[in-house]
């Protein structure tokens, strides 16, 4: 399909330098090779090859989400696509899932998970900071348009009592996720899958280990994503000297169907990075009644 005005497009050099821009009358991709008027490229296929005035070659085609993503405007830190794709797999969100986020940060993972979800699916993101939930949104607009039924943002901390019910799978993007697992209960319906995205290794070891005491969760696990591009280039087949290595670290459980009993649990830090005393449950903000069935025979 041609290039028409006010689509987004990716001008690419050979090199992998991307620019993205919305194509309009009058406007032009200016370089330090000189600039490309958008009227050049109107009408065009996607793949064609246009030249700057100072006769640097650019492809164009329509962004991937990939392209998007690390090329749209941030007021944060973003979840890299190299983590996305995995959180996408390993949590298995499926097209109709209904996915709660906490932590909206500029928008990078609910741009993937909404895609993936697609119009019967649901997506509710939380964030602390109402100017977060607004830049979010508009990157979001500007990738998909005006109408994202599908998605609602709400102003509200993840680490306190939520109204969402029997969601499909719960996605944290926030500093203590070990404080959100009373919600994460309340929210996720059983066989449910939870996921954290965590920067340190503490953050994550915490994390992970609170899952397990809880005896809520099972198949706990924690991994990071590296990776490594090759040069290839006649004879000269090796890695390249630069890789994409760590970014963060990601922890996937399933959400089990009834609690187990507490007895001899060590929780989490507290919020001063110290373990709270043996056998509490005060580090876990436990909604009323699980609490209880922690604390009781298992029944709920």
């Amino acid at each position: 399909m041609p290039f028409r005005e006010n689509e987004l497009v990716i001008f690419a050099d050979e090199q992998g330098h991307c620019y993205l821009q919305r194509l309009r009358q009058g406007g032009a991709l200016h370089t330090c090779w000189g600039q490309v008027r958008h009227e050049e490229v109107l009408g065009l296929e996607p793949g064609c090859r246009v030249a700057t005035t100072g006769r640097k070659a650019f492809m164009v085609f329509y962004p991937t989400a990939m392209d998007y993503t690390m090329n749209m405007p941030r007021k944060s830190g973003i979840i890299y696509p190299k983590d996305t794709a995995v959180i996408l797999v390993w949590a298995d969100v499926f097209p109709g899932a209904r996915v709660l986020c906490g932590g909206v940060g500029s928008g990078a993972l609910l741009l993937a998970v909404l895609r993936q979800v697609g119009p019967a699916g649901l997506v509710v993101g939380y964030d602390v900071r109402q100017d977060m939930l607004d830049f979010a949104a508009e990157n979001i607009r500007n990738y998909f348009g005006e109408s994202t039924p599908n998605l609602v943002l709400k102003k509200g901390d993840v680490y306190g009592p939520l109204e969402e019910r029997d969601f499909d799978r719960v996605l944290l993007d926030v500093p203590e996720p070990w404080r959100a697992i009373g919600t994460v209960l309340d929210t996720l319906r059983p066989g449910g899958i939870v996921c954290a995205y965590l920067p340190s290794i503490t953050q994550a070891e915490a994390f992970h280990r609170a899952l397990r005491q809880s005896k809520a969760f099972g198949l706990v696990e924690t991994l990071e994503v590296l990776v490594r591009e090759w040069h290839l280039e006649g004879r000269s087949v090796r890695p390249k000297h630069r890789m994409v290595g760590h970014t963060g670290f990601l922890t996937f459980a399933r959400r089990l169907d009834r609690q187990l009993p507490a007895e001899g649990l060590e929780p989490a830090p507290g919020e001063n990075g110290e373990p709270p005393g043996e056998g509490s449950l005060s580090a876990f903000p436990f909604q009323e009644g699980h609490r209880e069935a922690l604390e009781g025979d298992g029944e709920r």
